[in-house]
């Protein structure tokens, strides 16, 4: 069994994605996702979510190949009070599997719409946190297979009235309405944190340390002289911790 971070890390492929996440939190966006692996009639969904991983500093570089190198840290503390939730892994036709394409013909069957509707939106919630051992990942507009249990993945996935739970392949795929959508998400669903919850704030290398040093101090007026210098002590480069692992 593979250790774990006590930390939970988000990484991005550029530096402006991450001053956009020091200075207003995260964002939640639509992911489309491979969901054949369920059985389902529908391919492809994508859910509103930010995700992050809890593997060892000493394993980080092979996500960030995939994922991007800049990226920040925070405390798991901080992720269970605003529920972040481990993704579920399903290692295959089994009877959790089983279990639900059950539950799904159980709600569809449902004659109540309104109670159809809940149950719905109960199990596509519970799919947003789902995913099979391995699987398809589409990568600008690839399939790529990946081994999605090594990420150990965690996922905030917002679950309110003013955004939709889920969409289907064709309405993703229609520009204007996944903007009009996403920045619902942005609007209603962003997730905060402060300064004090943060544990590592990662760069490519050393010399992309002065530059985020630099937009601390100037960039988040918001937070308190003390506060800056907490996030400043938490910079650190993937060259660095290469170098001494």
């Amino acid at each position: 069994m593979h250790p774990r971070s006590n930390s939970l890390f988000h990484f991005t492929k550029s530096l402006h994605k991450l001053s956009e996440i020091l200075k207003y939190g995260f964002w939640p966006r639509y992911c489309l996702e491979d969901i054949q692996w369920a059985g389902l009639s529908e391919e492809y969904a994508a859910f509103p979510m930010v995700c992050f991983c809890d593997i060892p500093i000493s394993r980080i570089s092979e996500h960030v190949d995939f994922y991007g190198s800049f990226g920040i840290g925070l405390s798991k503390e901080w992720g269970i009070k605003n529920h972040l939730n481990p993704i579920m892994y399903v290692t295959g036709r089994n009877p959790v599997h089983a279990a639900l394409e059950s539950l799904t013909a159980m709600v569809r069957a449902l004659s109540d719409e309104s109670s159809k509707q809940k149950g719905l939106r109960s199990l596509r919630y519970i799919l947003a946190h789902t995913k099979p051992m391995s699987g398809r990942r589409i990568v600008s507009d690839a399939l790529v297979t990946k081994d999605f249990y090594q990420e150990s993945e965690w996922r905030f996935v917002p679950s309110d009235d003013n955004i939709k739970d889920c969409l289907l392949y064709n309405e993703y795929n229609d520009i204007e309405r996944i903007k009009f959508l996403n920045d619902a998400t942005k609007a209603f669903c962003q997730l905060k944190f402060s300064p004090s919850d943060v544990r590592y704030i990662f760069v490519p290398a050393d010399s992309d340390i002065p530059v985020v040093i630099n937009f601390l101090q100037t960039e988040l007026e918001e937070f308190a002289s003390d506060e800056r210098k907490v996030l400043m002590s938490r910079v650190i480069s993937l060259e660095r911790i290469q170098l001494d692992l």
